[in-house]
């Protein structure tokens, strides 16, 4: 059965929610503000987050920025209707989709249904990253390369998170400031270089071996993260 976890405060809303999920064959958790969200993901580990912004104490923007520390599982938000601004800061924090409120139950099940439909199973930090040795820990703010870890930046953490996430594909300087920096008008791309070789210098430093290095630049784009021994263009 499909794990989907609400983070809803409202009593009444998180109830009717759960029971249309359940009776639609999910497995529907629970959490009524945001450390038991964190909480919850951590333990159990859904297929899929509906979360609400509005949340007491530890509010919606800081969970979703710790879930997408630990993992990449598709988040649906829920957003004031005519909040626009919302809308946007929540799909360029790492939403992937969102639904304004008050909203009707087939729409959120056609939202739900079709996030799960596109994404691949989530992955989640401190897993290793295929075969190429290298392990995220999310609550050390670290990784772990070729067998030896090295503390990070909260700046170096979600640069590696962002490129090891995109195996392979370039990431442009632009799309870094933009989502690492949250720089989106792209100034400051000396910021993007800078970074890149401190993190680069920690994993060599980690591995003992100045060639042992994920990270390549591509001349005139970005960066993108390829281990040693990973073919590829």
């Amino acid at each position: 059965m499909t794990r989907v976890l609400l983070v809803e405060d409202d009593p009444d809303l998180a109830l009717a929610v759960r029971v249309l999920l359940a009776r639609n064959g999910y497995e529907a958790l629970h959490a009524e503000d945001g450390r038991e969200a964190l909480r919850l993901l951590f333990a159990e580990r859904p297929a899929l987050m509906i979360l609400d912004i509005g949340l007491p104490g530890l509010d919606g923007w800081d969970v979703l920025e710790r879930t997408r520390d630990m993992s990449d599982l598709p988040v649906l938000l829920l957003t004031a209707r005519g909040a626009e601004s919302d809308r946007v800061r929540g799909l360029r924090a790492g939403a992937d989709d969102y639904l304004p409120k008050p909203f009707g139950n087939d729409e959120l099940l056609a939202r739900v249904e079709a996030l799960l439909r596109r994404s691949a199973p989530a992955r989640w930090a401190g897993e290793n990253h295929g075969e190429d040795g290298l392990r995220l820990v999310p609550e050390r703010r670290s990784a772990i390369w070729q067998g030896h870890e090295t503390r990070l930046s909260d700046i170096e953490y979600r640069l590696l998170q962002l490129l090891v996430r995109n195996r392979g594909r370039v990431i442009t300087t632009e799309q870094l400031l933009d989502r690492v920096w949250d720089d989106p008008e792209g100034t400051g791309r000396e910021r993007v270089k800078f970074a890149v070789l401190r993190l680069r210098r920690k994993l060599r430093q980690a591995a003992g071996d100045e060639a042992a290095d994920p990270l390549e630049a591509v001349r005139g784009l970005g960066y993108r993260y390829r281990p040693p021994g990973d073919e590829g263009p």
